[in-house]
């Protein structure tokens, strides 16, 4: 499914123990085939300690560094694992600052360190000559020639892999980058950093910027407290990052070894990569391309976990950064209708309210709108159609939130309207087929827009991205409006933000009445009650459940994924909660319907785009609208 399993390991090193630190090292490697690991990244000079100093200049320990290296190459040739360690090495009458990286008992090739930081604390020109002033091709290793390069890749046909070492990441173009435009889907940086108050966090922000940067993942391994010595400190900050993403980081200060594994995910990295048109861009500057080390990644065990969490609701805000992000999506649909109603000089909004999320929702932005523009809310009017299968739940919700808004309240039912109708054109109104349901949707559609040609006003659409993703909508009915607030709000996000606004931004009753309306059956309400004036017409238990549709939809519009991969994730994500039977039967339904549903889609109304999902024609997705389903619903 695309995943490869990393690891950035700091053991505890002895400074200039060669023999120790190898051993430590190999113990970790095995610890590491044990978790399934395919990758592993240890730190800078790793085979003797970072903070040798002056030590670097003795031929013994650079003998014992030769020594131990190969012996640990030799000792985990049944490891089947990559594996990359930092260590000294001669070239002539030069000493390199190298990332060695072997598998299976050989060394595949040297990268030289290029950026050797030389003020302050770090003193590395002293000992070390950067990539930059090497005209050699090869390092000589217990006397064979290895290929060497400042950038040199090294290529599967399932993951390409760059290194760069520690200040490579730090310099205005990191080697990284260019070795990401020249192919590297990983990028492994070996790093002895010491600490000092608030570098830690910029180091942080560094590595998951420099992964989103190169739309890459990110490993770097960091040297622990073994190196501590003198006046330096290290603490092992180990990061894995991804697209800007960090998955995992090391207990910092620790005295124990350190390992930390993800799995990175290069589908997804490839689809961003091919979809992000500036990526290669100046790629003919940046000299490229540059030599690639094939090598076999070692296989994935099936019988392991994905070490990662997927995220069954994808869509929805989480963390620390909960309020801001609501905030924010608030701001962006308060902005878009204000823009709107400001160009077209409209004088008030109508809304049709139902008491279900989205009309909620819609009814909220507009009237925070308002605010915004400094027009009393009194020229909102929150309209209200009961129709056939309105339920008094939902009706009494839709009052009471008009009232409690400060919105002026207008009720104009439709049943007389629409029999009128069934009668104009034969329909027997017992038949309560697609006619009997979308007579109602215009019906009501056609009040709004006429309420507001005479109110000089704009209606505002209530219809999220989900259903339109779906088709759930009336052609020419719900489907229309003069401005979709809620296009770009998936129906998950729809519930989270109305139940998050009567947690923190109403009074109690308000937030008494969005509560319940957060907990109300989604339904069109065009089916007529039951005995007990409950909802008959559950909208989920038609096109199934909206947790899982817009999983789906997520990673299909956002990374490409397919069927299969689809429905790989949903069942780790939803594991315990839906079957694998249940996940392909919703996913078929999904497929069947956005692709059928693409022609209303190309005449959406305008709306502001949220998140990084749009189904706007104008916008994120282009697609014509007799496009076969065959080919994906053939996975299934």
């Amino acid at each position: 499914m695309g995943f490869v399993r990393v690891a950035a390991a700091s053991p505890i090193v002895v400074v200039a123990d060669c023999s120790a630190n190898v051993r430590r090292m190999e113990d970790v490697m095995r610890q590491a085939v044990g978790r399934g690991v395919q990758i592993i990244v240890f730190p800078e000079l790793s085979i003797t300690a970072y903070t040798c100093l002056d030590l670097f200049a003795s031929q013994r320990l650079l003998d014992a560094a030769e020594e131990a290296l190969l012996r640990l190459v030799a000792n985990t040739a049944g490891l089947d694992l990559l594996a990359v360690a930092g260590a000294p090495l001669r070239l002539g009458n030069r000493l390199i600052n190298a990332a060695v990286v072997f598998r299976g008992g050989e060394i595949l090739g040297v990268v030289p360190k290029t950026y050797l930081p030389n003020s302050r604390e770090f003193q590395e020109q002293r000992w070390f000559s950067s990539a930059a002033d090497l005209s050699e091709k090869e390092a000589v290793i217990g006397g064979r020639p290895y290929p060497m390069a400042g950038g040199l890749l090294f290529a599967s046909a399932r993951a390409t892999i760059g290194v760069e070492i520690c200040e490579d990441l730090w310099a205005p173009v990191p080697p990284g980058s260019l070795m990401a435009m020249a192919g590297a889907e990983i990028i492994c940086n070996l790093s002895a950093s010491n600490e000092l108050t608030g570098k830690h966090s910029y180091r942080r922000s560094l590595v998951a910027q420099q992964s989103a940067r190169c739309i890459a993942g990110y490993v770097y391994a960091a040297a622990g407290a073994g190196e501590s010595t003198t006046d330096l400190v290290f603490a092992g900050g180990s990061l894995i990052a991804e697209n800007g993403i960090i998955l995992r980081e090391a207990e910092r200060f620790s005295r124990e070894d350190s390992l930390i594994t993800a799995d990175i995910d290069l589908h997804n990295l490839r689809h961003d990569r091919r979809v992000n048109r500036s990526f290669m861009q100046g790629a003919q500057l940046a000299g490229l391309p540059r030599t690639a080390i094939p090598f076999e990644l070692p296989k994935r065990r099936e019988e392991l976990k994905l070490d990662r969490r997927i995220d069954p609701h994808p869509f929805v805000p989480s963390g620390a950064a909960l309020d801001e992000r609501c905030e924010e999506i608030f701001n962006i649909q308060i902005a878009g209708l204000a823009g709107r109603m400001q160009h077209i000089r409209a004088e008030s909004a109508v809304v049709g309210v139902s008491g279900g999320l989205d009309s909620t929702l819609a009814l909220l932005v507009t009237a925070m709108t308002f605010d915004a523009l400094h027009i009393p809310r009194s020229r909102i009017q929150g309209i209200t159609m009961p129709g056939f299968g309105t339920t008094s739940r939902t009706y009494e919700n839709a009052v009471a939130l008009i009232r409690s808004l400060g919105l002026s309240l207008r009720e104009i039912p439709i049943r007389e309207a629409c029999l009128r109708h069934f009668a104009d054109i034969g329909h027997d109104p017992a038949e309560q087929d697609v006619v009997y349901e979308n007579t109602q949707a215009r019906e009501r559609t056609q009040i709004l827009m006429d309420i507001a040609n005479r109110t000089g006003g704009l209606v505002v659409g209530t219809g999220d991205l989900s259903e339109l993703a779906l088709g759930w909508a009336t052609f020419n009915g719900d489907h229309i409006s003069m401005y979709g607030v809620n296009a770009g709000i998936p129906k998950t996000l729809v519930r989270y933000l109305v139940e998050w606004i009567a947690a923190n931004r109403t009074d109690e009753d308000a937030a008494r009445i969005l509560t319940d309306i957060a907990a109300t059956p989604i339904s069109p309400e065009l089916i007529p009650a039951d005995e007990n004036d409950g909802i008959v017409q559950k909208t989920e238990e038609l096109v199934g459940p909206y947790e899982l549709h817009d999983f789906f939809l997520y990673h299909f519009l956002r990374y490409g994924a397919t069927p299969a991969r689809i429905a790989f994730l949903a069942g780790i994500a939803f594991e315990g909660l839906y079957d694998a039977a249940v996940i392909r039967q919703w996913l078929q339904v999904f497929f069947r319907r956005f692709f059928a549903q693409q022609y209303k889609r190309n005449c959406l109304p305008d709306g502001p785009k949220v998140g990084s999902i749009s189904i706007s024609p104008r916008g994120d997705w282009r697609m014509a609208s007799d496009a076969s389903a065959r080919e994906w619903l053939k996975e299934l």
